[in-house]
């Protein structure tokens, strides 16, 4: 790993092949390796002729963890990709995320549209449109003694994937904290970048895929068959509907 600054934070890159730049932008709890090399992600873009850029989430993996919810403001995350295309000297890129990081790509977008060609947002769907409402179970679970403690499903499946990856579980629980940008149709349709909105048909965190793609004027929508939120990322479907959103965007 490798790192940028982004304001004063230190966070942790990797870069892979050579060709046209796409990032790549992780889930949350997860890490560059967990969602992108180990599903084989890294591997499927470079051997498509792209170079893929790769970083840890400012709290998660190998950058700075910070423990004010205000740290994990939504702008300050984007900005962070915003920083590191210029640490890279990389002017346009195409931009992938899944979860969170298709919240800070879709974020990104709309702030950054000059520097983004076209953009992936996987594992959401229509309930971006929504207040989220696992904050309070979510954020409990990750301060709890113990796995056990935690009371929902949600809380439970985000705290052992925090504890499998070796997070910062304080550093998360202020992450998550944060609310959801607030989204219209209005919003959506003045993105006007080829958009592919990506969930599985059992993910009952993203909602309808095809329900969020709808405003964006050059949006399309792929639901992945027999897939809830945590096994949507290594679908084969998945790797192939975006190579060919991105030959043709």
């Amino acid at each position: 790993m490798e790192f940028f600054q982004s304001g004063n934070v230190k966070l942790a890159y990797r870069v892979e092949g050579v060709g046209d730049p796409i990032v790549l932008v992780h889930g949350f709890a997860s890490t560059h390796g967990v969602n992108w090399i180990e599903p084989g992600w890294a591997d499927v873009l470079v051997n498509a002729g792209r170079q893929v850029v790769m970083f840890d989430l400012r709290g998660h993996g190998g950058s700075d963890d910070l423990y004010d919810v205000s740290d994990y403001d939504r702008g300050l995350m984007a900005a962070d990709i915003l920083a590191l295309l210029d640490h890279l000297g990389i002017t346009q890129t195409d931009l992938m995320g899944y979860s969170l990081g298709a919240m800070l790509s879709l974020r990104f977008a709309i702030d950054y549209p000059e520097r983004c060609r076209s953009v992936v947002l996987a594992g959401v769907g229509d309930r971006l449109f929504a207040p989220s409402g696992q904050i309070e179970p979510v954020v409990e679970a990750l301060l709890a003694d113990s796995l056990h403690d935690a009371k929902t499903p949600v809380g439970r499946a985000f705290r052992a994937f925090a504890d499998k990856n070796g997070q910062d579980r304080e550093a998360l629980a202020a992450c998550y904290q944060v609310p959801r940008d607030k989204l219209t149709d209005e919003t959506l349709a003045q993105v006007e970048l080829p958009v592919l909105v990506v969930a599985g048909d059992r993910d009952e965190i993203a909602g309808s895929a095809e329900r969020l793609a709808e405003p964006f004027p050059r949006g399309e929508a792929v639901t992945i068959p027999r897939r809830d939120h945590m096994r949507t990322v290594g679908d084969p479907a998945y790797k192939n509907a975006v190579l060919a959103f991105l030959q043709k965007a």
